[in-house]
């Protein structure tokens, strides 16, 4: 069974609720033909075609986008298909992925709110927050998630003086997630050099799943 959500005009984490509604609404049993192995979404920005794709990724879909205008069609498909558009190419694919977790570590994520730690001047909880994120390998494996929201994305970005650090973390297997949103909001999608674009869906499940929660 297919299904198109159209989610254009909606900002994320809308477009991924309502791609994730038409999947769980949908009977499971395939052998009826009723379960859903085919969904074409439509988004109008690239943060929810990211973040639509990767959580398409994640119910294993395969996953190819198309751009029409200023419109991504994002096309989910679970029987392996490389079919498309004959019309159209894709401008990306997402092969299913798994994720395994070490179940003996502690999963610590730390979520940055901030570009700047603590109150009272605002040169010194630059140089402090700079100090904590350049201090925080010392948590070894243990560091599961670094998040970004809110102003803290603008870390993310170049000329970042922890944009070094990150990439570094980053290419160490430390998964690091940039609130799309919020990039948006401060024009930033394009300046963003690590990390992956992401959602408050994928934040909260992420903060469901650790086992400590560092806010800063």
């Amino acid at each position: 069974m297919s299904k198109i959500v159209d989610a254009r005009g909606l900002s994320c984490p809308a477009p991924v609720l309502m791609a994730k509604k038409a999947i769980d609404d949908a009977p499971q049993d395939s052998s009826k033909d009723e379960s859903i192995d085919e969904i074409k979404v439509i988004v109008d920005n690239e943060a929810s075609m990211e973040n639509v794709s990767r959580f398409l990724t994640s119910r294993a879909f395969n996953v190819e986008v198309l751009q029409d205008g200023g419109d991504f069609k994002v096309f989910g498909k679970k029987d392996g298909s490389e079919k498309v558009l004959k019309s159209e190419s894709p401008i990306s694919k997402h092969s299913q992925s798994t994720e395994v977790s070490d179940s003996h570590k502690q999963k610590i994520l730390v979520l940055a709110a901030t570009d700047r730690m603590g109150f009272g001047d605002d040169e010194l909880g630059k140089k402090l927050m700079v100090s904590f994120l350049k201090t925080i390998k010392e948590m070894g494996d243990e560091l599961w998630r670094l998040v970004f929201v809110n102003n803290g994305v603008k870390l993310t970005i170049k000329g970042s003086a922890v944009l070094e650090d990150l990439l570094d973390y980053e290419k160490n297997g430390l998964k690091i997630m940039v609130c799309g949103t919020c990039l948006t909001h401060f024009n930033l999608l394009d300046a963003k050099k690590v990390g992956e674009t992401t959602n408050m869906l994928d934040i909260v499940t992420a903060m469901q799943l650790a086992d400590k929660v560092i806010n800063i």
